[in-house]
């Protein structure tokens, strides 16, 4: 980083009256004020060259990415029994494409999906089945996830999930989800956070 960006994160920092300049380790400082509340810079890498790519989700503690796309044959016609495929961007090890083994699939990060009577599908995240995720075809025919991001009918485009220091491989001590997206009567981006 070079030093004049340091430099004026510091001055930031004085004039925000933050607490503290904080590094994690690898990647960019974030500022964290008097309250504890985090205006931190997003050092995670956006999936690019990604065909069908409806939505990912990010989480600590690295930058490896799960993606989820619209499973569609060569012929373009979608698999209705399993509408979405889900598969790891392994950034650290070069970005690298690998597929979610069983357990990832099964508790983790794997999705369950159930079609209805419109055509369209309920998603639910097999680690998390309380937040609804909808997918369907928008105005132009095009698949995308639909979520409620703010009481607000949105589309799905990214899920950053914040782990503690506490919890197990089996129970993570997840600090907050954060939902982003775009709503669909503006086409304004929104975000939103809460605690699992």
């Amino acid at each position: 980083m070079k030093i004049n960006t340091i430099r004026s994160l510091i001055a930031l920092c004085m004039i925000l009256g933050c607490g503290s300049l904080a590094f994690k380790s690898g990647a960019t400082p974030i500022l964290v004020n008097k309250i504890h509340k985090i205006a931190y810079i997003d050092s995670f890498p956006t999936p690019k060259n990604v065909d069908n790519l409806l939505f990912y989700i990010q989480r600590d503690p690295n930058t490896n990415t799960i993606c989820y796309t619209l499973n569609i044959d060569k012929n373009g016609k979608l698999n209705i029994s399993t509408p979405i495929h889900a598969f790891w961007i392994r950034y650290p090890e070069g970005g690298i494409r690998k597929d979610l083994n069983f357990i990832q699939r099964k508790f983790a990060y794997g999705i369950n999906s159930k079609k209805l009577a419109d055509g369209s599908y309920d998603v639910r995240s097999v680690a998390y089945n309380k937040l609804p995720l909808h997918l369907r075809k928008d105005e132009k025919g095009v698949y995308r996830v639909y979520a409620d991001i703010n009481k607000r009918e949105s589309v799905l485009e990214r899920i950053f999930i914040r782990i503690g220091d506490g919890g197990t491989f089996w129970n993570p001590d997840v600090k907050y989800i954060e939902l982003k997206g775009v709503e669909v009567k503006t086409g304004k981006r929104v975000l939103e956070r809460f605690k699992p």
